[in-house]
């Protein structure tokens, strides 16, 4: 799938976002291995740790729609603030280990960096993530 249209899915959805407190607005689509589009906007809360991010919002819409089998194939992340303008913001800590957990190494993430949009692998953006050993 062409970064274009995974960048049009992610903006179309931020428009859905729920910002009344930051007015930062968050937009994501995630392609799967199945080829289907998925996205997810930030919901806020008056008591911020209940934020809902729009990449695991999109995650968990991927979930539900094709089970805990799931692979991220690659993620386009977008952003505006109050005045309508996209800045630097990579996936927050959380965002990235939810994110690792559907993933594979060369799975590929776009976001708005210092010098336009960075695209990163997995490995890249998180390095010796956390993984859960039987």
């Amino acid at each position: 799938m062409s970064g274009n249209k995974l960048n049009k899915a992610a903006e179309t959805v931020l428009e859905a976002a729920y910002a009344p407190y930051s007015g930062f607005r968050v937009g994501a689509a995630v392609v799967t291995e199945s080829g289907v589009v998925h996205t997810g906007c930030n919901v806020e809360n008056a008591s911020y740790g209940l934020t809902l991010c729009a990449e695991r919002n999109a995650i968990a819409r991927a979930v539900a729609a094709e089970g805990p089998a799931m692979k991220i194939r690659e993620i386009y992340i977008t952003n505006r603030t109050a005045s309508g303008v996209a800045v630097p913001c990579s996936p927050c800590g959380a965002c990235r280990q939810v994110i690792a957990e559907f993933a594979t190494a060369d799975t590929l993430i776009h976001y708005h960096g210092e010098d336009g949009i960075v695209c990163k692998t997995m490995a890249e953006l998180l390095p010796d993530s956390f993984t859960f050993s039987r």
